[in-house]
């Protein structure tokens, strides 16, 4: 049975904001997303294009590699950014910034003429605008994100919008499960 607006002809590609759902998933429900799950479910028997991870590192801090080696082993295609210093806090502290919005946005575009469908991983308002372009391009949208971090905006202007929880799997193991 196909879902609705479901076609396996259909060319999909998946954009996926990971800091976004990571930082989601442990503020809401103290769980890591299962990034597999998530791209099975995106791309839902349709032909796949591309599926992109955006991942935002901190320069010399290794601990994300583990993470990006296996985003790339599951299907994406992985692009890295390093956070740069934004501004100084109170007591100097250094405030750090790392926003893939604009890149995951023109990789939207540069794909654009040969995507049925646009599936974004991201529960960002910023992403409304472009996300209009697509649709009145006729490019089916459809969100996966949380629903208590996503803009009301982002869910009323999308095709679709799937509360991440709801697919199969949505998280991973915790890695030392309580007996």
């Amino acid at each position: 049975m196909e879902l609705l607006g479901h076609h396996q002809d259909q060319r999909v590609g998946v954009f996926v904001d990971t800091q976004n759902l990571y930082h989601s998933a442990r503020d809401y429900y103290e769980r890591n997303v299962n990034f597999e799950s998530l791209l099975r479910f995106a791309v839902g028997g349709r032909r796949l294009v591309r599926a992109t991870a955006y991942v935002v590192e901190k320069e010399g801090d290794t601990s994300a590699w583990p993470f990006i080696y296996k985003l790339s082993t599951i299907g994406y295609r992985v692009r890295r950014m390093y956070l740069t210093v934004k501004e100084t806090g109170e007591g100097g502290r250094p405030i750090y910034e790392g926003n893939w919005d604009m890149g995951i946005a023109a990789d939207m575009v540069r794909l654009m003429p040969y995507l049925d469908v646009v599936v974004l991983g991201s529960g960002d308002g910023d992403f409304v605008e472009i996300l209009e372009v697509l649709m009145e391009r006729g490019i089916r949208v459809e969100v996966i994100a949380f629903r208590e971090t996503t803009a009301q905006r982002l869910i009323d202007a999308v095709d679709r919008f799937v509360h991440l929880p709801e697919i199969p799997n949505p998280f991973m193991e915790p890695k030392n499960p309580e007996r």
